[in-house]
């Protein structure tokens, strides 16, 4: 590699570029002024033999000290004496790859961040351009970029600046899988249901069927779990748990609709286990004799209380929250072991009484099948699912983890196997051990000689007959409290429930602020942005801390959930039908960027999820499960409709894109067919917005009905065109979709207008969606354009048709290009901006100077300099707003959106003068089929012999008729070429003298040179050649004047060129004097092949 004494620098003007700077690691000050004095200069690099001996360093002991200073293109680096000189590692006096002095980049992570990316600062890679092109010359260093970048700084994003900032306060608090994801999904999963419903549950269900329930529940969470856990490993996992998963895989309408949902059934779930804990304390009061008011009251009152101190902890951060799941989690164990240790600790007789036996094969026998009173086995289940709920409280501070990535699929897939093991085990413990009826009456034992008839209870010497007859209060079917009287110490299972409902609260009032901050981060609901604020080091969302409380109390005010709970358990199962639909569409769409860490997952087996998940809705509550549809419903049309200006790379997109190539592959074994035909076409439009009105009128008859594509060509040097036409392409796309144009924006570079619309005339579309018509508006300034410019107009007209393509010419009388009034426009639109920035300015002035009291004397002459100053913007934008009004042209304004408006009643008059396969007839028939030309009538002109007019118009009409066209009138013209009055043929003549070559008045030697020196002037000879011809354009031009001056638009056949016999200037000036002085015309040109048939196949 050759080196040279010019600064080797490579960099780009802006700062966010990749920057690759010589950092002078002494501290030497004389190379700073060298710097500042002259810009730094490249030349390019050389990878020569001569190079590489200049290169070649050998660091003998007595030469080392010759490179401790060592000299890089006139700047001299302290190299470090322990290593070599071009070791990057240490010395990043540039950035390297494999040794070599190139601004080519090795692989590095930091590339592939987003700019708000938390866990580093996004790097940019140097671009193809840069890489490409030669090296840049003159270009100006940016002090201190280089260091950003070598250190592996890129230019972070707002929000990173934001987390910068925090962390800087005292850094976040996360958790790892244990404490962030494995007891809080524990400690949710595991509810009241644990020690006050299962028993029920097993006495109802059986053994057998109970643990059927249990397991049809964990089959259910576990399907959930695994597809959670593939959409978890493919890629960063921010904070918003479901919504995040759901919105990241599926797009914003099926995230924002299920996310605000689940925001809110988190939000009124706090209130339902509230309420649980509320009515045990009650019970408990009751027992006592110490109610307050009433039950309801006090449930109220103690709910109340019970949810501020939650708020509380809550709001006292995430660790402090996160120690008390601890210690809740600490005391449910124990109840739970309690439970177990009382099963093998001798009974007394007053529990058997109550039905309680210790393990006996009996009373296992006995209890495995079912014994259903007043419920079937789906009531049982729906009552028993909520309890298996809870799995998504963890990933619902996905934002709080240390590596959510690992952390949820771990933490959540134990704490599934924990919990439905314990489950199992409570419900096959408490059936081995506890009969289903018992009076709980000592007295009521077995009398000798009784005949048991296989009651287990009868055998073990109590006789519980007495309960078919009337109602007892103990057992599995009777008694809710059946864990506390089998456990070794009652008051544990009442702590445990304390601790089930208090933990499953705190998880709920901790998880719905964090999904509903990361929900109005997004923005996806407008309104609801003032809630997306955090505080604190762990940017805790307060507001929302706030209104889940004012939800949660709203419910707890009620103190009667029983309609509400089947919503939330509804809401929950929404949320995992969707996103095991989620791990499936994203499987099915194919997306090379579906590429799971967790690879124990299946695309039918998330579908069969799903699926089961929506049965389970209905199953527990149908009338719930079509509320929560419609809700989710509703919402999802919401944002739809809203279209929110997000991308995400969703799995839905994806899915269009192999639905579209599929339907693009399909469409080409599909032969063509007359019947078919629609017009596809390449409009010239330039960038679509500078000509409206060209595009509105292709739009007209391609709408619903066939390709449109707006085309642009850029000419000039490659490096500019490529670079103005990338960074132009999706602001003109999104221009035609704002706009409801269906089309697509194409563009290309290209060494001339011609070259590069041959090239969109070869290549655009795909497969059996390719232009087959070519519409481009009237050259206006044909007469004042170059030779070339008319050249390379008529060279695309020629190409056209060397390509079989039909030509559309559209001329209006204003002409279509508007791009001046866009750019005065944008002018006053900037002005308007910088009057809006200073009145605000001095509003904030006035806001300080009444808010600092003293300084408002200072203020006073601060705020007369600047209402002068905004005085003379004021009067300055007035004056150009004037000057500007009257520059405008109103009428340019008005025929640019002639076509946008509906056509009033009136006629498309069509002059089908030569039979082009029918293109000339289809497009005006296509347009009076659309709203906006409904009004209009079809006219057909045509030619005919003076003498046949009647026959002539008898065989158009027939002809029409088999073609299905409708039309108001037919005329026969039979006076097409007879000569134009002199008038009209001096116009003319004058308007072709400039571009006449008279040869014949001059010399022959005279007339050669001329013809050589501009052989683009029409000869005495073409005009005398085409002269009937001539005839033929000028006369057309005054019967359009007699018979359809007051048409609304006029279709007239083109007259074709020969190539290389017809001048340009002579065919461009039968255009101007054919469409003269006239409504809007189009000027058609078929391909010559059939367009419109009358056969049915």
């Amino acid at each position: 590699m050759s080196m040279n004494n010019s600064p080797n620098v490579f960099l780009e003007p802006s700062p966010n570029r990749f920057q690759v700077n010589v950092i002078n690691e002494s501290h030497d000050n004389n190379a700073t002024p060298q710097e500042d004095a002259d810009p730094p200069h490249y030349e390019e690099t050389s990878f020569t033999e001569e190079a590489h001996g200049r290169h070649r360093i050998s660091h003998r002991p007595g030469t080392r000290a010759l490179y401790e200073n060592f000299l890089q293109n006139g700047d001299t680096v302290k190299s470090d004496g322990n290593l070599h000189p071009y070791d990057t590692h240490s010395n990043t006096y540039y950035l390297k790859t494999f040794g070599h002095n190139t601004v080519d980049a090795v692989p590095n992570i930091d590339y592939y961040r987003n700019t708000g990316s938390i866990s580093g600062a996004k790097m940019n890679r140097p671009s193809l351009l840069e890489i490409h092109e030669q090296l840049a010359k003159n270009i100006a260093v940016n002090p201190g970029s280089i260091e950003r970048v070598t250190n592996g700084e890129g230019t972070p994003g707002e929000e990173a600046t934001v987390n910068k900032e925090e962390e800087s306060k005292g850094g976040f608090v996360k958790f790892g899988w244990v404490k962030g994801v494995l007891v809080r999904c524990m400690l949710n999963i595991w509810g009241v249901m644990l020690f006050i419903r299962l028993s029920w549950i097993v006495g109802q269900a059986g053994i057998g069927l109970g643990i059927v329930v249990i397991m049809l529940s964990v089959v259910v969470t576990t399907l959930t779990g695994i597809s959670m856990s593939a959409i978890c490993t493919n890629g960063v996992v921010r904070g918003g748990g479901a919504y995040y998963l759901i919105s990241r895989s599926l797009g914003p309408e099926f995230g924002g609709s299920i996310g605000l949902i689940f925001a809110f059934a988190n939000a009124v779930a706090v209130a339902m286990y509230v309420v649980g804990f509320a009515e045990t304390v009650v019970e408990l009061l009751k027992s006592s004799g110490a109610l307050m008011v009433d039950e309801s009251n006090d449930i109220r009152i103690i709910g109340s209380i019970t949810v501020v101190v939650l708020l509380g902890i809550s709001m006292a951060g995430m660790e402090w929250e996160a120690k008390a799941q601890v210690i809740l989690l600490v005391i449910l164990l124990i109840a739970i072991a309690n439970f177990f240790i009382g099963t093998v600790i001798p009974t007394s007789n007053e529990k058997k009484a109550r039905g309680f036996f210790n393990y006996q094969a009996s009373i296992f026998a006995e209890n495995f099948g079912p014994d259903f009173r007043g419920e079937g086995f789906f009531s049982v289940f729906a009552i028993f699912f909520p309890a298996a709920t809870g799995i998504l409280a963890g990933a619902n501070i996905s934002g709080d983890l240390e590596d959510p990535q690992a952390a949820i699929p771990k933490g959540t897939m134990l704490a599934i196997l924990i919990t439905a093991v314990a489950y199992l085990g409570v419900a096959i413990c408490v059936a081995a051990c506890v009969v289903r009826d018992a009076t709980g009456n000592t007295n009521d034992t077995v009398v000798s000689g009784m005949n048991c008839n296989g009651s287990s209870a009868c055998t073990l010497g109590y006789d519980f007959s007495s309960c078919k007859a009337q109602e007892c209060r103990y057992g599995l079917m009777n008694n809710f409290q059946v864990m506390s009287m089998v456990s070794g110490f009652g008051p544990l299972i009442t702590a445990g429930i304390f601790s089930a409902t208090l933990s499953s609260a705190l998880a709920s009032l901790v998880s719905a602020p964090k999904v509903f901050q990361a929900l109005c981060k997004d923005n996806i609901y407008k309104a609801l942005h003032f809630f997306a604020k955090g505080h604190g080091k762990n940017n805790e969302p307060l507001r929302g801390y706030v209104l889940t409380f004012i939800i949660a109390m709203a419910f707890i005010l009620i103190a009667e959930l029983n309609t509400i709970a089947p919503i939330i358990s509804n809401f929950f199962l929404a949320s995992y039908a969707l996103i095991n639909f989620s791990c499936f569409h994203a499987s099915y769409a194919k997306s090379p960027g579906w590429r799971p860490a967790f690879k124990y997952y299946n695309m039918w087996v998330s579908l069969f999820g799903a699926m089961l998940c929506c049965g389970v809705m209905f199953v527990i509550n149908w009338w719930a499960a079509l509320i929560t549809y419609a809700i989710e419903l509703f919402l999802y049309i919401y944002v739809t409709y809203k279209k929110p200006e997000v991308n995400w790379g969703s799995s839905a997109q994806a899915l269009y894109y192999v639905n579209a190539l599929d339907s693009a592959l399909e469409l080409t074994a599909v032969e063509d067919h007359v019947k078919n035909f629609r017009p596809q076409c390449i409009v010239l439009t330039g960038g679509p917005m500078t000509r409206p009105a060209l595009l509105d009128i292709t739009h007209s008859f391609t709408k619903n009905n066939g390709l449109c594509i707006c085309c642009q060509v850029y000419t000039g040097p490659r490096k500019l065109c490529v670079k103005e036409m990338n960074s132009g392409m999706a602001k003109k796309q999104a221009w035609l979709t704002k706009n409801k144009r269906k089309a697509f924006y194409a563009a290309v570079a290209a060494d001339s207008f011609r070259d590069g619309v041959k090239s969109l005339l070869q290549a655009s579309g795909l497969g059996r969606m390719r232009p087959n018509t070519l519409v481009l508006g009237f050259k206006t300034d044909w007469r004042d354009a170059s030779a070339v410019q008319n050249e390379n107009y008529m060279g695309v007209i020629h190409d056209a048709f060397d390509f079989e393509l039909g030509v559309v010419i559209v001329r209006i009388s204003q002409g279509f290009d508007i791009s001046q009034v866009l750019q005065v426009q944008e002018e006053l639109e900037k002005l308007e901006q910088e009057r809006l920035a200073l009145e605000a300015t001095i509003k904030d002035n006035e806001f300080e100077e009444e808010s600092h009291g003293i300084r408002g004397l200072f203020g006073k002459a601060r705020k007369l300099n600047i209402t002068k100053h905004v005085t003379k913007k004021d009067s300055s934008i007035n004056t150009i707003q004037s000057m500007h009004v009257g520059e405008f042209n109103q009428r340019l304004l008005e025929a640019s959106n002639q076509f946008k408006k509906k056509q009033g009643k009136g006629t498309i008059d069509v002059w089908w003068l030569f039979d082009d396969g029918g293109l000339t007839l289809l497009i005006p028939y296509i347009l009076t089929m659309r709203k906006k030309w409904k009004d209009c009538k079809l006219r057909i002109f045509t030619g005919g012999k003076i003498n046949r007019i009647e026959d002539e118009k008898l065989a158009m009409t027939s002809l029409l008729s088999k073609f299905r066209i409708k039309y108001a009138d037919i005329k026969i013209i039979g006076n097409i070429n007879m000569k134009p009055n002199k008038e009209s043929w001096k116009f003319f003549e004058e308007m072709i003298e400039p571009y006449r070559l008279h040869e014949s008045c001059k010399d022959l030697t005279t007339a050669e040179k001329l013809k050589r020196e501009t052989p683009w002037k029409i000869t005495d000879a073409e005009l005398e050649a085409f002269k009937e011809k001539s005839y033929r354009q000028v006369h057309l031009n005054e019967l359009l004047q007699e018979h359809s001056r007051a048409a609304n638009l006029i279709v007239l056949s083109l007259p074709v060129a020969r190539k290389g016999v017809v001048s340009d200037h002579l065919y461009m000036a039968w255009l101007e004097i054919l469409s003269k002085n006239l409504p809007p015309i189009l000027l058609i040109r078929g391909n010559h092949k059939n367009v419109l048939t009358f056969y049915s196949k």
